[in-house]
């Protein structure tokens, strides 16, 4: 299976290192590249992280590779975990470093990344100020942080696609509500609000973690939902003993032992005499 309408430097990474989407990323791409509001809804280990990030850096190299792109943030991946290493390695690094070498050095294009938390030193959000990521990764919390500033306004109002994964994890408390509130802000402040990717674990019903995602209107976009989530084989069997079960109560038992050793004894009475 051929990955959707990608950029050639995008497929090449990612046919050299994947080989072939899976169903959730086969069946996503087409629809986020539409623009449409996409849920995936997948099982762990399906790569429906990687779905949603890779169709927002291949929108990214189209719009850069022959004149860079602007200081401006594009993408916001937000995350209610703050242990974000790995999954960012893994689904962002990885992508970027591939795909600037399959563009070659001679390339104006550099994608910047950085993830904002509640740990980022202020060097480091001094510097973000000075030059805005590209792709910027947070946390629910620090997101309304930011909303509430006006460096942050000033970043956040250039992004045209969000990313809101485990939302199966947010969805029913208050980070949730938090979260949801959050992206309601975010499109106010944008010019167009930003295409809304949420990816979550497999839910029922999921039509509600939609709503979630993009709430309950009729002046947008609906949600596509994208739900490859699969039930197990069971094999059921039942069995019943050879012999109805029976209470079986002690004085029964002591009982019943009383009476056998009555009969041994009336047995064997002339050998005990």
């Amino acid at each position: 299976m051929r990955p959707a309408c990608f950029h050639p430097a995008v497929e090449r990474w990612f046919r050299d290192r994947f080989g072939a989407p899976t169903e959730v990323q086969a069946r996503a791409w087409p629809a986020i590249q539409r623009g449409s509001h996409t849920l995936l809804a997948a099982p762990t280990g399906s790569g429906k992280t990687l779905a949603g990030f890779l169709a927002a850096i291949d929108a990214l190299v189209r719009e850069g590779e022959v004149l860079g792109l602007p200081d401006e943030t594009r993408v916001l991946y937000v995350s209610p975990l703050k242990a974000l290493s790995n999954d960012i390695r893994r689904n962002l690094e990885e992508p970027l470093a591939g795909i600037a070498a399959e563009l070659g050095p001679l390339t104006p294009l550099s994608i910047r990344a950085a993830v904002r938390t509640g740990d980022t030193p202020a060097s480091e959000r001094a510097r973000m100020r000075r030059s805005p990521p590209h792709i910027l990764v947070t946390t629910p919390e620090s997101l309304f942080i930011l909303l509430t500033s006006e460096s942050g306004r000033s970043m956040l109002s250039t992004v045209r696609t969000v990313i809101a994964d485990e939302l199966h994890a947010v969805a029913p408390n208050k980070r949730g509500a938090h979260l949801a509130l959050s992206l309601e802000r975010l499109a106010a402040l944008c010019p167009q609000p930003p295409v809304r990717i949420g990816i979550s674990a497999t839910q029922k019903p999921i039509d509600r973690i939609a709503e979630f995602l993009v709430g309950i209107r009729s002046d947008g976009p609906p949600c596509e939902i994208v739900d490859t989530g699969f039930v197990r084989d069971r094999d059921l069997a039942s069995e019943m003993p050879g012999s109805p079960l029976q209470p079986v109560m002690a004085t029964e038992v002591w009982t019943e032992l009383y009476d056998r050793l009555a009969e041994l004894v009336l047995a064997h009475r002339s050998t005990l005499i």
